[in-house]
């Protein structure tokens, strides 16, 4: 008898107020202002600490030369081989630094490193966006073994918003059929409530930034 009293209360609430309904005009809420704080750190510095947070690796490389000493030193340390690469910009680097890569076709199955660029860098979340109109398509970010994004300090920006419009100044009519944002490598804690890192993509991700000006 409780129970039913207790439902027949809510209920009654329920009708009252669908009959008085509320006159509040909702007509003016801006939805373009910034719900975030801003941050007094520079965009490089707040993307790599929300990044390493995230369990990414993050390294600073002074200038396109700084850059190729950095990867060869990284493949080196952790006896990483069969790099791939289809981005041609990056694929000057690799060569000007010496670094063997594959990008045929036929190699792909085979990938342990893959060397991707990246859209845009988020500084906020610390997010990789990405999409299917790069060379790397979508394959690439997510089959090898350990992810290396090398990106420039020009394609830092302060929140997913701001990478989603300049996503569409960049591409107008003809959007990436996938954009995606890689937030920390691949991980999930479905099996027995433990953690696993790598689960369904890449062990490691590591984002190489490159001063612009450098």
């Amino acid at each position: 008898m409780e129970e039913s009293t207790s439902r027949e209360k809510i209920l009654k609430k329920i009708r009252k107020a669908l009959i008085h309904k509320s006159e509040l005009d909702f007509g003016a809420v801006d939805f373009d202002a910034e719900i975030y704080t801003s941050s007094e750190e520079p965009p490089e510095i707040l993307f790599a600490q929300r990044f390493t947070a995230l369990n990414g690796k993050f390294v600073f490389c002074e200038n396109e030369q700084d850059f190729g000493f950095t990867l060869s030193a990284l493949l080196k340390e952790n006896g990483w081989e069969s790099v791939y690469c289809l981005d041609e910009k990056i694929k000057t680097l690799l060569n000007t630094a010496k670094i063997s890569f594959s990008d045929k076709e036929s190699d792909f199955v085979n990938v342990n490193i893959g060397v991707t660029t990246c859209e845009y860098l988020v500084a906020r979340t610390g997010s990789v966006i990405i999409s299917s109109r790069q060379a790397a398509g979508r394959r690439l970010p997510a089959y090898s073994n350990y992810h290396i994004v090398v990106a420039f300090t020009d394609q830092l920006v302060n929140s997913i918003k701001d990478a989603l419009k300049e996503i569409k100044n960049k591409y107008g009519t003809n959007m990436p059929s996938l954009i995606s944002a890689i937030t920390g490598p691949s991980r999930t804690a479905d099996i027995e409530k433990t953690l696993v890192q790598g689960a369904h993509g890449p062990k490691e991700i590591y984002v190489l930034l490159i001063d612009s000006a450098g």
